[in-house]
Parts: structure tokens; sequence; C-alpha cells
């Protein structure tokens, strides 16, 4: 009887302490874990929100690219269009030049080593043309240092052609072709002095215009000419294009020699 007491006690206080251990903070702590999973309607909604700001994306670069070829095209029309003007105010340029009838003939004359050159020989080059003569006291020097001094000028630009420099006599009677070889020797390598009889001379400078009268010879038998006192620039087609008188200095003509070459329109 006793024995049976003892088995139904030990019996209660394991039930006691089970539902003591249930019953204890710590198994309140204890819990399963679950993962952070959002709704379908959710998940559904950020998707939607994606693809939206990529539509945006899409879209903002679609009109971006619209805006640049609609505005490339507007400036390469408008590029054309001011090219094309250019050429038209170029060539009623070249056709009133014609219509000066200057310099549009020819010559034959003599250089500074005795071979007879003719207006041909220059053709396809751009020329910086002077008449004088040797025996002039300081306005012939001083023009040719000009002249020699655009020249070299235009020369150390890589992007221009050659420019020819010529020096025509107005005085043949004293300005043979030994009296041009020492003259030219004075100025630009490339210079070349041209004479010829009175009326080769004669017939270069009226093709161009120029004034040109002796003065009174003086008791040593020396004389002045008076003559035109400008440069000449010359295209590579023959024909006149500009002037510079005294006034114009060094890099006024050679800023006005390569605009002229850089807007050349051949014909």
């Amino acid at each position: 009887m006793s024995l049976l007491r003892c088995i139904l006690g030990d019996l209660r206080g394991r039930g006691q302490l089970l539902r003591t251990f249930v019953t204890s903070p710590l198994s309140s702590t204890i819990r399963p874990t679950r993962r952070d999973v959002r709704p379908p309607q959710q998940v559904r909604f950020l998707s939607q929100g994606r693809d939206s700001a990529a539509a945006a994306k899409l879209k903002l670069r679609t009109r971006l690219l619209v805006t640049l070829l609609f505005g490339g095209g507007i400036m390469a029309v408008w590029w054309f269009v001011h090219w094309e003007k250019q050429q038209k105010l170029r060539r009623q340029r070249v056709e009133q030049l014609r219509q000066v009838a200057l310099g549009q003939g020819t010559f034959s004359l003599l250089d500074h080593h005795g071979r007879r050159r003719t207006k041909q020989d220059f053709l396809g080059s751009w020329v910086l043309l002077y008449f004088g003569f040797t025996h002039c006291p300081d306005i012939c020097p001083d023009e040719l240092d000009k002249l020699s001094a655009v020249v070299a000028s235009l020369d150390r630009d890589a992007s221009l052609p050659p420019v020819q420099p010529l020096f025509i006599t107005v005085d043949p009677d004293r300005d043979d072709v030994a009296a041009l070889a020492r003259y030219v020797q004075d100025f630009h390598p490339r210079l070349i002095g041209l004479t010829g009889t009175t009326e080769e001379v004669k017939h270069a400078g009226r093709d161009y215009r120029v004034y040109a009268s002796a003065g009174p010879k003086d008791e040593d038998g020396d004389y002045i000419v008076d003559h035109t006192i400008l440069i000449y620039l010359v295209s590579p087609d023959g024909l006149f294009l500009d002037y510079y008188n005294r006034m114009k200095n060094q890099e006024q003509i050679a800023e006005s020699v390569k605009n002229h070459i850089n807007s050349y329109v051949r014909i």
C-alpha cells in the first residue's frame, strides 16, 4: 500500500515539473522562424514600379535622341544654305572681276635669268605683283620689302599654297636682265624680276592699268619714274582679285591674301 502511494506521488511530481517547464518564460521565447515573405499583391506593385521607371528612362532617352537629330538636321540645313549663299556671292564676285577687264591679258617678258616668261607660266599659282624700277630711292624698296614679308608670313602657314612674288619694271631702258638680277637678291628668294622691250613693258603695264612716266633727267642723266604704287593679287586663274596701296601694312595684306585663298572658287 505504501508502495502504491510512492508511485503515485512520483507521477504527480513529474506532471507538476512538466507543467512548470511548459509554462515557463523560456518556452515563450522559442518560436519557429519565418521568412519575410511579402504578399503577392505587394510584389506585383514593386515590379510594376520598376517597369514604369525603366519605361520613363527609355522615353527620356528617345526624346533626347529625337531632339538631337532634329537639332542636327536644322544645323545641317542652315550650314548648307549659308554655304550656298557664300558660293553664290563668290561666283558673283568672280563675274564682277571678269567685267573689270583688269589683268586679263597676257605678257611676254624676260626674267632676271634671261628666260622668256609669259602669264601662262604663272597660271595655277597665287601671285603678288608689283610694278616699279630699280633706281627708285625709297618707295619701291619699301613696297618690295613689305611684299617679301607678306610672302614669308604666308609661307609659315602650312595650310596655304605658296605665293609667287613678281616684280615688273617700268623702266626697261635701265633695268635690263643683269640689273634685275642684282636687284632681286635683296628681297624674297622667290622674287622674279621681269623686263623686256619698251613696248613689251608698256603692254604688261596697260593690262593692269599701271601709270608710268619718266621725269626729267638731272645733270648726271638720272631720273625718277612716276608710277602707280600698288601690289596686285592675282588668282591661279590669272584674274586680278585685289590690290593693296601704301596704307596697307604687312599684317593687313597677309590676312587679306589668306582670306582670298580660303574663299577661292576655281572657274
